[in-house]
């Protein structure tokens, strides 16, 4: 039989009110700020049904650094233009609250007052290298804190999924294809 019990040593109901009530003012300041600010436009840019301008910078140098070593050098302006485009079609079908939520985590990235002291990336997010995009989901990866590492699974299965949900990244793992019927 398996044991089931919980390993409460990390996670006490005082840190979880306090990752709560971080995560939510965090969020509502983030989305308060952009709000006022004219930075949260919820227009999304042309050619794309939910990806703003402002998410774009983010993800075209996030996609890279996780597509690494799965996408030829030669191939990953493609591989970025087809997964921007698979994850911009999964963000259109997402429930309106899952969108929110994934919304409200771009804000978040976006934002220079936000983005700085969570990422350590104090720049554009264009003017960020590799090696401090790698930092930055590592530093989410590893954090005591559950909403940033929640916010780095998020967007570790967003591109992942975008990603491997395409034909031509099949052949690097080896997957033929679905059988023909």
């Amino acid at each position: 039989m398996h044991d089931t019990t919980l390993d409460s040593s990390g996670l006490s109901r005082r840190n979880l009110l306090k990752v709560g009530l971080l995560g939510s003012a965090l969020l509502a300041t983030a989305g308060l700020t952009a709000t006022l600010s004219g930075c949260s436009a919820s227009t999304p840019k042309a050619g794309f049904s939910v990806i703003r301008e402002t998410d774009l910078a983010f993800l075209q140098t996030l996609i890279p650094v996780l597509l690494e070593g799965a996408v030829a050098p030669t191939m990953m302006a493609q591989a970025v233009s087809g997964t921007l485009e698979s994850l911009d079609y999964s963000l259109n079908h997402l429930s309106p609250e899952l969108l929110k939520l994934t919304v409200q985590l771009f804000d978040v990235l976006a934002m220079p007052l936000t983005r700085g002291p969570l990422t350590g990336i104090w720049g554009r997010w264009d003017n960020a290298s590799a090696s401090e995009v790698r930092a930055f989901l590592e530093r989410w990866q590893n954090s005591s804190i559950g909403l940033l590492q929640m916010g780095h699974a998020s967007l570790l299965q967003l591109v992942m999924m975008s990603w491997y949900g395409r034909a031509e990244s099949w052949a690097h793992c080896g997957y033929p294809g679905p059988p023909t019927v």
